[in-house]
């Protein structure tokens, strides 16, 4: 296995309830995170480790993310024709940047079930999947590391974060028993996933976030998995099984301690605008004045 084999799927067909009426007619994945959608960040991460090949799994608005990965002509030649080249080459650069293809959900029952719809594109090879309203900071390096394992191990790798306990039911959350064999100690054993747990009820502290790096063999699994909590297929219940399986290779995971947006939460969307935001060259001095102003007059 190469990476050069490795497709990735983005689930991103959920209603985004949270943001409507934003969402009624947009999918969530598509809302702008300072000039750019979302999605863009997530694909663009995918392309940075090596993946060209893309699935979306997409709901009823699917036609504003294909729309937006693919060329528009009329808007490239009035750019052109203006020299606006720096919104030209932004513009172009969105709809070259991977092979994007997209497949309806159809009902909604889950990550697991979307993850099941990918598998007649992925076939028998490993795969990468990136949860679209996730964001991982390009700076911090994440799905690279998470690949890698993978080909060392042939484990399914997940991406696991220290978060507050008080926050952990919001979650899946992993049990973990020391150093995977063989990796360095921010690689741990997964011994167990428990799917959104209470505090008292909480294994540990590390949250398993949107980032996954998973075999052919999830696709057996998930096959059989029935519905879980919320009555839906749950992709950790899945992962819990291979976690459990004593042939098998496991399930690794990856502890990161870097920067992390979840643009699926009200206000830790906003966070994200801000930060990254004050970290551009083109925005984030005037921007970085106006907050300190801003929050001395609150």
């Amino acid at each position: 296995m190469t990476k050069a084999r490795i497709k990735a799927v983005i689930p991103a067909a959920g209603l985004g309830t949270r943001f409507l009426p934003a969402t009624k007619a947009m999918p969530k994945e598509m809302l702008p995170v300072v000039d750019k959608p979302a999605i863009q960040y997530v694909v663009e991460e995918a392309v940075a480790a090596g993946i060209d090949d893309i699935l979306a799994i997409v709901g009823r608005n699917k036609y504003a993310i294909s729309d937006h990965f693919e060329q528009m002509p009329e808007l490239e030649v009035t750019l052109s024709q203006k020299g606006d080249h720096s919104r030209l080459a932004r513009v172009v650069a969105s709809s070259g940047m991977a092979d994007m293809h997209y497949l309806r959900q159809g009902a909604p029952k889950g990550l697991g079930h979307a993850v099941l719809r990918a598998r007649t594109h992925v076939g028998d090879s490993s795969f990468a999947v990136l949860l679209g309203d996730d964001l991982i900071d390009e700076r911090d390096a994440l799905l690279t590391t998470m690949i890698a394992e993978h080909e060392r191990s042939g484990a399914a790798v997940i991406a696991l974060m220290e978060v507050d306990p008080e926050q952990i039911h919001l979650y899946g959350t992993a049990a973990v028993d020391g150093p995977a064999p063989g990796a360095d100690g921010d690689v741990v054993r997964v011994t167990g996933l428990v799917e959104k747990p209470a505090r008292e009820d909480a294994p540990s502290n590390l949250a398993v976030i949107g980032r996954y790096v998973l075999p052919p063999a999830v696709f057996d699994v998930l096959d059989r998995t029935q519905p879980g909590k919320g009555g839906e297929i749950q992709l950790t219940d899945a992962l819990q099984a291979l976690a459990a399986d004593p042939d098998g290779p496991g399930v690794h995971g990856v502890i990161f301690r870097g920067r992390r947006y979840d643009t699926g939460d009200r206000l830790e969307y906003i966070k994200a605008i801000v930060r990254l935001a004050s970290d551009r060259d083109d925005l984030g001095p005037d921007l970085r004045v106006w907050l300190k102003e801003f929050a001395e007059g609150i």
